[in-house]
């Protein structure tokens, strides 16, 4: 068996959030291989995270972000309780959300905001743009779909590349912190302004 710092198990307990002992166990299983013990700690915080999404979550911010006096940041982020709501790592999420509205422009924080009107009326525009390109018939509705997805995935807050790792989207980023605090965490509402923007 490998040898297994206090150091190792002290690092990824404060990556992942998990105790000790589960810290201890992963990197035992993973014998000693930390990048392999800190991938199957995140799979198993994210899967709990999954769980924790059906809390209700009425604490937390309402928060402000300016970038350079232009873009101007509203947002409200909520968790289950006080105490989660007045942590570092709680105000380090709702600043990171921030800066990416202010940078990425959502219009809606998820899929499920968006109105059946608005999907509606994409859906006609797609289907006629289609047919106007030619595409067979039978393809149609796949070929919407797909438009469609992919038009209001780039418009939604959780959908969106997180920008300071375009690799990861937004909810994944909000899901490694529900597994890492232990808590339920939802955004709620923002809005954004830009300067000289007419809406």
């Amino acid at each position: 068996m490998a040898d297994i710092t206090i150091e190792e198990i002290k690092r990824l307990r404060s990556l992942t959030g998990v105790g000790i002992t589960d810290a201890k166990q992963a990197l035992v299983e993973a014998d000693g291989d930390f990048d392999k013990a800190l991938e199957a700690m995140r799979k198993k915080g994210l899967t709990k995270a999954e769980k924790r999404g059906e809390r209700e979550a009425r604490a937390g911010v309402v928060s402000t972000y300016n970038h350079d006096n232009r873009i101007g940041v509203l947002l409200e982020v909520n968790c289950e309780t006080e105490f989660v709501a007045k942590t570092d790592e709680f105000a380090e999420l709702v600043k990171d959300i921030a800066m990416h509205i202010a940078a990425s422009a959502p219009e809606f924080v998820s899929v499920e905001e968006v109105d059946e009107e608005a999907k509606v009326a994409k859906r006609a525009e797609f289907t006629e743009k289609a047919k106007a390109d030619g595409k067979p018939e039978n393809m149609i509705g796949n070929i919407v779909d797909g438009m469609l997805n992919k038009h209001f995935a780039e418009r939604c807050l959780l959908e969106q590349p997180f920008v300071k790792n375009p690799d990861q989207l937004v909810g994944a980023y909000i899901k490694e912190y529900i597994a890492k605090l232990g808590e339920n965490i939802v955004v709620r509402r923002f809005s954004r302004m830009a300067l000289g923007e007419v809406e």
